[in-house]
């Protein structure tokens, strides 16, 4: 702006300037011409009454002067010039100025030279006698005065140009300036131009109403921003061009990106399903699908955003169904082992059944077959008795009463109902530590030890060792069950407390069991809110335990 302001002053100073100077020179010019006539006029007055008086010996003793003198009779022939000799003088009677003194009394006339570098000017007026008396001067023209002052008048203008260079540097900056040292952050109290004060009130008004919006925008933004940072469900807003405009941590941590990279949704999953998804939202279509992702399940709800009839984006929700997909496989995996659990001894009894029905069955393989129906009930017993101790874990529908336990005295017990089984394989059973009681129900945590201690026997190797430790610190207290069996592959280790899940389903059918065991004694040690783990290495051993709070 005062770049613009600087050259309007110069461009307005040096036009007014030469303009200016054209006009003077043109006005004295003028005014000058008029007192050369208005002299000639006086003089052609005076020289007149000299030629009335004296006659023509006036020109006799006429001493020249700037100015030329002609005598004229009526005739337009020359009776006496100043200048030139009369004989060499042609007729003046077709001169303007002659024909307007012979017209009016008096005339004149200017006439230049072929240069126009020059004019001469005359005055004509008719004598009493009728003789006309024409006085001429010659002066310069204003091309040639122009033409001489070419040197000065550059110089002047030069000066003229740098005065006004710095004079206008001034101006525009005295000018500007205190539009430059406006407040913007408090327009109306600004010491400056009056005719600024509506345009400085109107972006005082203007500053409040944004400051109001940028307010409620900022206040809005902290609130979604609240919201979805609290959501447990993935939130993604993108374009039609698939550029994510936002986006919650959670769906980072869904998507297991670490980082956001600009531009497109994509680069944060390119899976089928996900890619898949967002070419349908944004061709317009509300799309829903469950996608998984590494060990994750993921429901996948898109709307698409519309404008005008025209989509221009979509928000995408992502849900973690990890948990309900895993509860629904292991219902169907529950559903269908109980089925084939169940399925198996009752097949057996049927057979058996079948085979003693007809009565032709030998006594000796009666007892047999007698024998095996009592074994496959026993196991289809323990089944359903496993089963029903599962359900009633999982449903805390348990009727006993917490007390205070004894889990180095329970221990011993279970180890004492074990000690057939060990000394079959074997097995020495040690226990190790001192009296520890925590509070809980006394024959679930009977079940867990006995299920845990069971197995460790059950899955041991022969003159193997099974050790039942008993410790306490920090206000907590921890029973580890430590074999020297055949160990449990790493990643297998993760599933065993699966209901119905065998590592070697050969080796178990041989050592018999459920396989509801170790399920059994999670649900035990989630029912009292313990943790249980397990490290294994095969052929080394097992390490189960379980860690209660002591209050």
């Amino acid at each position: 702006m005062t770049n613009k302001i600087y050259r309007s002053i110069i461009l307005t100073s040096m036009s007014v300037l030469i303009i200016s100077l054209i006009f003077i020179t043109g006005i004295i010019f003028d005014l000058f011409e008029g007192q050369i006539l208005n002299e000639l006029k006086n003089e052609a007055k005076y020289i007149g009454y000299t030629i009335e008086q004296d006659g023509t010996d006036f020109f006799k003793n006429f001493s020249k002067n700037n100015n030329r003198i002609t005598l004229i009779d009526p005739n337009g022939t020359v009776i006496a010039d100043t200048v030139a000799d009369t004989e060499t003088l042609d007729n003046h009677l077709n001169r303007k100025e002659i024909q307007l003194a012979i017209e009016n009394g008096s005339g004149t006339s200017i006439r230049y030279s072929d240069t126009f570098t020059e004019k001469t000017v005359y005055y004509a007026t008719v004598l009493s006698d009728g003789t006309i008396l024409r006085v001429s001067t010659t002066q310069y023209t204003i091309i040639t005065v122009l033409l001489g002052l070419i040197q000065p008048l550059i110089v002047i203008l030069i000066i003229a140009l740098i005065l006004t260079f710095f004079i206008s540097s001034k101006i525009s900056k005295n000018i500007i300036s205190p539009i430059n040292n406006i407040n913007p952050d408090d327009p109306e109290n600004n010491n400056v131009y009056e005719e600024l004060a509506p345009f400085l009130s109107k972006i005082a008004a203007q500053k409040k109403t944004i400051s109001k919006q940028l307010e409620d925008a900022y206040q809005m933004q902290n609130e979604f921003k609240l919201i979805t940072e609290n959501m447990n469900e993935g939130f993604l807003i993108i374009d039609e061009k698939t550029n994510l405009l936002s986006y919650n941590s959670a769906a980072l941590k869904l998507l297991k990106a670490e980082t956001v990279k600009t531009g497109s949704v994509l680069t944060l999953n390119r899976t089928h399903n996900f890619r898949n998804i967002i070419n349908t939202v944004l061709a317009g279509e509300r799309a829903e699908s469950r996608m998984q992702y590494d060990d994750m399940t993921y429901n996948l709800i898109a709307n698409p955003v519309y404008k005008n009839d025209r989509v221009i984006g979509a928000v995408i929700i992502i849900i973690d169904i990890t948990e309900s997909a895993r509860r629904e496989d292991m219902r169907r995996e529950f559903t269908a082992n109980v089925s084939h659990e169940l399925k198996t001894p009752l097949t057996s009894i049927s057979g058996f059944a079948e085979l003693m029905k007809d009565g032709n069955t030998p006594p000796e393989t009666v007892v047999d077959f007698s024998k095996s129906i009592y074994d496959e009930s026993q196991r289809l017993i323990s089944l359903v008795n496993d089963i029903i101790k599962i359900s009633e874990l999982d449903e805390r529908n348990i009727k006993y009463t917490s007390e205070p336990v004894d889990l180095y005295e329970l221990s011993s017990e279970v180890i004492k109902r074990l000690k057939p089984s060990s000394e079959k394989k074997n097995v020495t059973v040690n226990l190790i530590g001192d009296s520890v009681v925590i509070y809980g129900v006394r024959k679930i945590l009977d079940e867990m030890i006995y299920n845990i201690c069971d197995n460790a026997i059950k899955y041991n190797k022969q003159d193997g060792n099974v050790d039942v430790i008993l410790s306490s610190a920090d206000n907590k207290v921890k029973l580890t069950i430590r074999d020297t069996g055949i160990g449990i592959p790493y990643p297998e280790q993760s599933r065993i407390f699966e209901r119905f899940y065998r590592v070697d389903k050969g080796r178990s059918k041989a050592v018999g069991g459920t396989g509801l065991g170790l399920s059994i004694a999670k649900h035990a040690a989630i029912y009292h809110n313990a943790e249980i783990s397990v490290d294994s290495i095969v052929d080394k051993g097992t390490t189960i335990t379980i860690t209660f709070n002591k209050n």
